[in-house]
């Protein structure tokens, strides 16, 4: 099976959002019919519909070959889309808006996964979170981003100043008086964060977004598709955080977790061995879930 490209323009709350569909195409002879599974691709950062070197587009073009419809699109703000750029914790209307496209495009979708990385993978639980949305059966996150000022703190001291305190160059410099000002401010900063008590959680009744992360993983039915890149702090720090707050305990580990660690990856898997892993994994947890329940 081959994969087409199509331009999708959608409203969103009276903007106007554009999108690329990639479809199965079908090579003469072949009886074989798209996947009553979609795939959602939210863009997370400063970024737009193509993704860090191209990356979102050849996971689509990957999946559509596959027979998985799959849609990447610009939430508002970004790229082509009009209106005000929204930040990944207000991207649940982009999703929903998203998802009614894709399904406009493919009318065999019943069924939706949602692909993101970083805060694209954050926006998707949140979506989950929000909307309780029983057609997403699946949901991959890529180095998920669930940054607060303490778990950067202990990341940081964890994985770079005690690297650094057994460097030579480090303690040379030290005494030479050659170790910029900024650094040493950062180290102490860093233990300032590690001494406050819970400086993630606010006051009222919203909730921190790590927490409505951690619910939408503990409630919703979907299944979870956990990629992490082993040379990339918000990994790191994503599993620092899991394994300490007390929303996230006992998470990961779930039965309902696929998890793959990807040693010497960076943050978008920009090796080409990198991404086509991500891509192998990504298709073959999407087949597992074909026999689901609907």
């Amino acid at each position: 099976m081959v994969s087409q490209e199509q331009p999708v323009v959608f409203q969103c709350e009276g903007d106007t959002l554009l999108g690329i569909y990639s479809g199965p195409g079908h090579v003469p002879g072949e009886t074989s019919k798209p996947s009553d599974i979609g795939v959602i691709v939210i863009v997370g950062g400063p970024q737009y519909r193509v993704g860090s070197h191209r990356q979102f587009r050849l996971l689509t073009q990957r999946l559509a070959a596959h027979g998985f419809p799959a849609l990447r699109f610009d939430a508002r703000g970004m790229g082509d889309s009009s209106g005000n750029r929204h930040l990944f914790d207000n991207l649940t209307d982009d999703v929903a808006a998203a998802i009614a496209a894709l399904r406009q495009c493919a009318p065999s979708v019943k069924r939706i996964v949602l692909w993101g990385l970083c805060d694209g993978a954050s926006a998707a639980l949140l979506y989950c979170h929000e909307r309780k949305d029983p057609q997403v059966i699946g949901v991959c996150l890529l180095n998920p981003w669930i940054r607060s000022d303490a778990s950067l703190a202990k990341t940081q001291l964890k994985h770079y100043y005690t690297r650094r305190f057994v460097e030579k160059e480090f303690w040379l410099k030290l005494l030479t008086g050659k170790v910029a000002a900024s650094a040493a401010s950062g180290l102490m900063q860093s233990l300032a964060q590690l001494l406050q008590r819970n400086p993630s959680k606010v006051k009222g009744s919203v909730l921190p977004f790590q927490d409505r992360m951690a619910l939408a993983w503990r409630t919703h039915p979907a299944q979870i598709a956990l990629l992490l890149s082993g040379n990339d702090y918000t990994a790191k720090e994503f599993l620092e955080f899991a394994s300490t707050d007390p929303a996230w305990e006992g998470l990961i580990d779930e039965s309902k977790v696929t998890r793959h660690d990807l040693k010497g990856a960076d943050h978008t898997f920009s090796g080409q061995r990198d991404r086509v892993q991500v891509e192998d994994w990504t298709i073959a947890w999407i087949e597992q879930l074909i026999g689901t329940a609907a």
